[in-house]
């Protein structure tokens, strides 16, 4: 198991952007395939966006894509999701997860085995 830590939540108006980071404390990320999903109140978890082991390949839905970004840092423990051009409907919690390998399942919330707290991102217009 990984202990995975989001931080970088916040406040912004549309248009805006936010950097957010996800850190596994002792751990390195590229031992795991990583992904961010989101969870706004009464709709369910979505995914946001997926990385390979190799970093090779990234994933992301049509409704982030071409404005979100996903990458691992210099510092091997942590990935991050560079989030531009936000728009409200991007509000809501944001998860980072973590898997052993990625499979097709990816965007399938219960297909992710550990999972950090959540942090809060809230866009105005």
């Amino acid at each position: 198991q990984v202990h995975l830590v989001e931080s970088g939540g916040g406040l912004v108006q549309a248009g805006g952007s936010l950097r957010l980071s996800c850190a596994a404390p002792g751990r390195t990320s590229s031992s795991y395939a990583m992904g961010w999903f989101r969870q706004a109140p009464g709709k369910e978890r979505e995914f946001v966006a997926a990385i390979s082991r190799s970093g090779s390949n990234t994933y992301y839905p049509d409704s982030v894509k071409g404005r979100f970004t996903i990458s691992r840092g210099n510092a091997k423990n942590t990935v991050y999701l560079q989030m531009n051009s936000l728009k409200p409907e991007d509000t809501a919690v944001y998860y980072c997860a973590a898997s052993f390998f990625l499979s097709s399942d990816y965007e399938k919330y219960d297909y992710w085995g550990q999972w950090g707290q959540g942090t809060q991102v809230t866009v105005s217009s």
